[in-house]
């Protein structure tokens, strides 16, 4: 009964947390400027020819990716670690290179390094960003700690996030359907050259992929899309968009009104048929539609027993399709695991890079 009422009390946090920010509309709503017109019509055509083409098989075509090779400076330093910050041109081929605002296509990283260990006795783990996470700071947090571990931590700051969030957004509420497609496919291309550059030019021994939330999902395409065998761990992550935008609590914080607004001239639209459509848009990022990555014993993930925001089959969906992966279960919603469980994070980042052995 204990255990009833604490899992409860999660569950309760999190749909306090959304009816804060979502249902009371203290925070902006995402999607108010609409789907995005010719560049939700560009995404579609090009995501649905990689799907009809063999994601795997494009993705073979496409490597190595365009070099990728930030330029450094020195944020702090210690006796035994170093950090550093980096820029770079997103590698994302032109026609969403162009499609991103002005201001997402520099990007930039923070590097969290172990001093006096040889790169190749030592590990290093891209970090991806959940909703709302600007900056560098949460995940160098979890980071940080491995340390100890010979293992590194890579920050990637998101398109339309932080020093590249465009005029006219307010905080993580993207303005168009559109532009979450977008994030999500240059953060996919960005990771995956880093990731090469990683390998190749930094000459690191094990590499690795995590991400909470929507950065897990992320991160599962990357493990997914990657040539080589990646430890992969997405934390409190969907199997699609779709689980997280119109299941879980966040649908709440949608604009329908503007969404139906924007189709109702050509199709009458009601929030029915928007969400049907919003749907079918957000089954474009279908993990399970994706191969298998190349070692799954190596892909770990992490999900919340009491989650308002993921759907418990969502995540069960996502392990069928990837059956030698493994699921490890927090106590907790997804806020409150997010806050509670860093250590859980860490030690499934560390077990999945021990599988690469």
């Amino acid at each position: 009964m204990v255990a009833v009422n604490l899992g409860f009390a999660h569950y309760l946090l999190d749909h306090l947390y959304g009816a804060i920010t979502h249902r009371l509309r203290l925070a902006p709503q995402f999607f108010t400027g609409g789907w995005g017109g010719q560049n939700m019509l560009m995404l579609e055509q090009i995501t649905k020819q990689l799907l009809q083409q063999g994601l795997q098989q494009v993705s073979a075509q496409h490597w190595p990716p365009p070099v990728v090779r930030p330029v450094w400076k020195t944020v702090w330093e210690s006796r035994n670690a170093r950090l550093q910050e980096g820029i770079f041109s997103t590698p994302c081929e032109d026609v969403v290179r162009q499609a991103l605002p002005v201001e997402s296509q520099i990007g930039r990283v923070r590097l969290l390094t172990p001093k006096n260990v040889p790169r190749h006795e030592s590990s290093c783990v891209v970090h991806l960003a959940g909703t709302g996470d600007h900056g560098f700071e949460r995940r160098l947090r979890l980071g940080g700690p491995l340390l100890k571990d010979n293992i590194a931590t890579l920050v990637l700051e998101s398109p339309y996030y932080g020093n590249r969030r465009p005029k006219g957004q307010r905080g993580a509420r993207l303005l168009c359907v559109s532009d979450l497609l977008l994030l999500g496919r240059a953060t996919i291309e960005e990771s995956r050259a880093l990731l090469h550059w990683l390998d190749q030019e930094e000459g690191y021994g094990k590499l690795g992929v995590c991400g909470l939330s929507m950065g897990g999902v992320h991160a599962a395409m990357v493990g997914s899309l990657h040539p080589k065998p990646l430890a992969t761990v997405p934390l409190l992550a969907p199997h699609s968009a779709a689980a997280a935008f119109c299941e879980g609590i966040l649908q709440y914080g949608l604009a329908w009104e503007a969404l139906m607004r924007d189709e109702a001239a050509a199709a009458g639209m009601t929030l029915e048929k928007a969400k049907e459509r919003m749907r079918t848009i957000l089954s474009l990022t279908d993990i399970t539609k994706f191969p298998i990555p190349k070692n799954p014993r190596a892909v770990i993930f992490v999900a919340a027993t009491d989650d308002g925001y993921i759907p418990k089959y969502s995540m069960q969906q996502l392990h069928a399709a990837w059956p030698e992966s493994e699921v490890r279960w927090v106590t907790g919603g997804h806020v409150s695991s997010f806050i509670l469980h860093n250590k859980a994070f860490q030690q499934a980042i560390r077990d999945g890079l021990r599988r690469l052995d």
